[in-house]
């Protein structure tokens, strides 16, 4: 195990903790962070002294907001693609062993939580929120897509919970996130500390019992309640059920709620090109039969991306320039090549990322 500067690795006890340490941005992933925690996982998967694994961030704004995309677009202009997609080879590999991770793994996610940071907790065992999580997957902004496992997790919320969140990028706090299932537990921001010190003293074979003991005992039910979305799920689940992107805009047009007007008025300023993608997407997603298969998905998506100009006009302009005005390759849904969208789905020359425990 190597840790970084960024990334802490600490043994307490039975207790295996990864400690995010990057808040002037956010804790947003970079690829060596990335590389520290897939090899902590691999170290402590077999060894009997670590009974579970805790990842939290220094206390700040965000537990993790996300991956360092400027960073993979600059080095997609340097070097190239196929070293650009290096890290989404990594991230992913990272992300199919937390969801294998056989041992409990305990997500604390207090804070902002987006993108790559919804990637490192919500295929973990526990994922723990609290009155300050915020919880979202806005990639349709950056002309990117829902990744990280998203083809997985996202179809398979409530409804069309997920194909709501993916397209939009709606924000999710707290009882949301426990509502759809991204959270497992609630707790508040003040006992998390006593949370980590009670595991921390907890012998290896009583591990999962006083996990499941604490988390029942420190845990309350968040506000408000009933939580937003599901008030909201009826319409979601009508409205955002389309085969494909067409199909949903039609619906949303049609609604006189007000509601579909306002999702309209949201996607309009996303990619088009990505909203396609991503509807597509999860539409495949939901009919996998297994986790790696989504992942090798997103691996397949991800080099169109990169060689295409959509994902780096996005961090362009909300990363780099910060006019916030990116300038499309496609200004409007309708003019998006079927074709295009198509492209990004088939096999890669190389053949599927593949997963294991032997390296990062």
């Amino acid at each position: 195990m190597t840790e970084t500067p960024e990334i802490r690795i600490e043994r307490r006890g039975a207790l295996g903790i990864l400690v995010l340490d990057r808040q002037h941005a956010l804790n947003a992933l970079t690829r060596e962070m990335v590389r520290s925690l897939s090899r902590a996982l691999a170290a402590w998967r077999d060894d009997p002294a670590v009974a579970a694994v805790l990842v939290r961030a220094v206390p700040g704004r965000a537990f993790c907001a996300g991956g360092d995309i400027r960073k993979v677009i600059e080095t997609r202009d340097r070097e190239g693609v196929e070293a650009a997609c290096g890290f989404f080879r990594d991230e992913y590999r990272m992300n199919w062993r937390i969801r294998n991770f056989p041992k409990p793994y305990i997500a604390l996610c207090d804070g902002i939580t987006m993108g790559g940071g919804v990637g490192i907790s919500v295929h973990g065992s526990h994922r723990i929120v609290t009155e300050n999580t915020l919880v979202a997957m806005p990639e349709t902004g950056i002309g990117f897509f829902p990744d990280v496992g998203g083809t997985w997790f996202l179809p398979r919320l409530p409804g069309e919970l997920g194909m709501y969140l993916g397209l939009t990028g709606a924000r999710a706090k707290a009882a949301d996130c426990l509502y759809a299932g991204i959270a497992t537990h609630y707790l508040p921001a003040a006992r998390l500390p006593l949370l980590e010190e009670e595991l921390a003293a907890t012998p290896a074979d009583r591990m999962e019992t006083v996990l499941g003991e604490l988390l029942r005992d420190l845990g309350e039910r968040p506000e408000p309640a009933p939580a937003p979305l599901e008030a909201l799920r009826p319409r979601i689940d009508s409205l955002f059920a389309g085969r494909d992107l067409f199909e949903i805009l039609e619906a949303l047009g049609s609604d006189g709620s007000g509601f579909g007007a306002e999702q309209l008025a949201i996607l309009a300023g996303k990619s088009a090109f990505s909203l396609h993608v991503t509807c597509a997407q999860l539409r495949r997603g939901a009919r996998l039969l297994d986790f790696a298969e989504a992942l090798q998905l997103e691996y397949r998506i991800v080099h169109r991306f990169l060689e295409g100009r959509e994902f780096a006009e996005g961090v362009r302009a909300l990363l780099v320039d910060k006019d916030r005005n990116p300038k499309w390759t496609w200004p409007d849904p309708r003019s998006v090549p079927a074709e295009a969208v198509e492209a990004c789905f088939a096999p890669l020359p190389g053949g599927d990322l593949q997963f294991d425990w032997e390296d990062v």
